[in-house]
Parts: structure tokens; C-alpha cells; sequence
């Protein structure tokens, strides 16, 4: 009697043993088909990024062929004579019309936008400008960007064309209006003056440091950092009769005749 209970124990255990098995196997069939499966998408990841980088890289090679039948050598000629082209290592001369109607064809293009301000290409960072859309642009890349803006034509450029339609635009205007260097100066008071003629009037702090900023400027500052100040001044009075007289005000105490 006792044997054929342990025969019967043997046979539970097994069955148990065999169970167990199983599921194992079905387990280890399971890390298989996952192992599998994150290698499929790993690849296909890595495709995905190869694909991408090979269109970018086209579009932007594509681009700067066709700046060959925008040249203009007289156009560059005199850009290198007026210092207009500081800071590029190459200028084609194409007209700002033509560059325009580049970019509406491209449309807004983040990375392209980024793979042309690297170029140093008066061309490509003038298009980097144009198709880079101002909401997916970060604070800390306009900061680079700014530090990487050598001439007065691309810090207009970026300022028109860009930097006005940031959704950080009078944070960073304030911010360049103070700072001593004058390309930022420049852009500053650019963007400030974009941003009255839009109709954004300033807080009582921002009047007060705007005003003083530009009396200052238009003082002692370069040539191009005056005729900014003075621009942005003047669209400053046109936010309403308070603020010409504000305006006026400032001017007359400093013996600046503009109004």
C-alpha cells in the first residue's frame, strides 16, 4: 500500500516537473520574441535616423547648388567693399527677393534651419533666418546664434525675419538693449521697435529701462546701434499721446532733437 502511494507521489511530481518545463519553455519563447522585437524596432529607429539625415543632407546640399545661379558678382563685390560681408567665409550675392522666394517654397523646417546657420554661407544663414520657425526655437539657440552673428546685414536679417516673432521676443530685446557689445545692441533695439509697431506697449518698468536704454544709445553708441535707438523711439511715441510725450520728454533733457 505504502509503495503504491509513493508511485503515485513520483507520477504528481512529474507531471509538476513537466508543467514547470512548459512554462518555461513559453518564457524563454517570450524574452525571444521581445529581445526580437526591440531589435526590429532598433533598426527600424536607426533607419529611421539614417533616412533622415540622408534628406537633410540633400536638401541642404541641393540649396547651396543652387545659390551658383543666384550669384551676383557685383552685388558681392560691393558687399565686400562696404564690410557688408564680415564674417562669412562665402557670398554669392544673391538678392534678398530671390532668397525670399526660396523659403516660401521650403516653408518652416527646424533642422534644415539649423544645418544652414552652420554653413558660413552668407546665403545659408540668411535662409537659416527665413524657414527656422520662431515657436520651436529655443532661448538657449537664439543664444548661440547670437553669439555666432558677426555682421550688421545678418543681425538685421535675423532680427526681421526672426527674432520680432519670437514668443520670448521682448525678454530677449530688453536683455540686448543693455548688453555693451553692439550687434546685440542692434538686434535689441530692432525687435523692441517690431515689437511697438505691433501695438505691445511696455509695463511702467519697461518704459523707464526702454527709454533709457535708447537715450543712452543714441548718445554714445555706433552709428547703426543710433539709428536703431532713434527708430525705436520714434515707434515708441506712436503707441499713443502718453507715451510721445514721455518720449519728447527724454529727448529734450538730453538735448536730442528727433521730434
Amino acid at each position: 500500500m505504502k509503495n503504491e502511494e509513493s508511485i503515485g507521489c513520483a507520477d504528481e511530481c512529474v507531471k509538476f516537473e513537466e508543467k514547470n518545463e512548459e512554462s518555461i519553455g513559453c518564457a524563454d519563447e517570450c524574452a525571444k520574441n521581445e529581445k526580437s522585437y526591440s531589435e526590429v524596432r532598433r533598426l527600424e529607429s536607426e533607419n529611421e535616423i539614417d533616412s533622415s539625415f540622408f534628406i537633410l543632407h540633400s536638401s541642404l546640399k541641393k540649396i547651396k547648388q543652387s545659390f551658383r545661379l543666384l550669384m551676383n558678382g557685383v552685388a558681392s563685390q560691393s558687399m565686400r567693399e562696404k564690410g557688408a560681408e564680415a564674417g562669412y567665409h562665402l557670398n554669392w550675392g544673391a538678392s534678398l527677393p530671390h532668397l525670399q522666394e526660396m523659403a516660401k517654397e521650403i516653408g518652416k523646417d527646424y533642422d534644415l534651419a539649423i544645418a544652414l546657420w552652420k554653413e558660413n554661407v552668407r546665403e545659408c544663414k540668411i535662409l537659416a533666418t527665413m524657414v527656422m520657425p520662431a515657436e520651436k526655437m529655443l532661448p538657449e539657440v537664439v543664444d548661440i546664434w547670437m553669439e555666432q552673428t558677426m555682421g550688421q546685414e545678418i543681425a538685421e536679417m535675423a532680427s526681421f525675419n526672426l527674432y520680432q516673432h519670437l514668443p520670448f521676443a521682448a525678454e530677449k530685446a530688453y536683455r540686448w538693449m543693455a548688453s555693451d557689445k553692439p550687434l546685440y545692441q542692434l538686434c535689441g533695439f530692432l525687435v523692441i521697435a517690431r515689437l511697438f509697431m505691433k501695438g505691445q506697449a511696455p509695463n511702467e518698468r519697461g518704459i523707464n529701462e526702454f527709454v533709457d536704454q535708447a537715450i543712452t544709445a543714441m548718445q554714445d553708441g555706433e552709428m547703426m546701434v543710433r539709428k536703431a535707438a532713434m527708430q525705436s523711439l520714434l515707434r515708441f511715441a506712436d503707441l499713443g499721446l502718453v507715451y510721445e510725450r514721455i518720449a519728447q520728454s527724454a529727448a529734450k533733457k538730453a538735448n536730442l532733437d528727433i521730434f
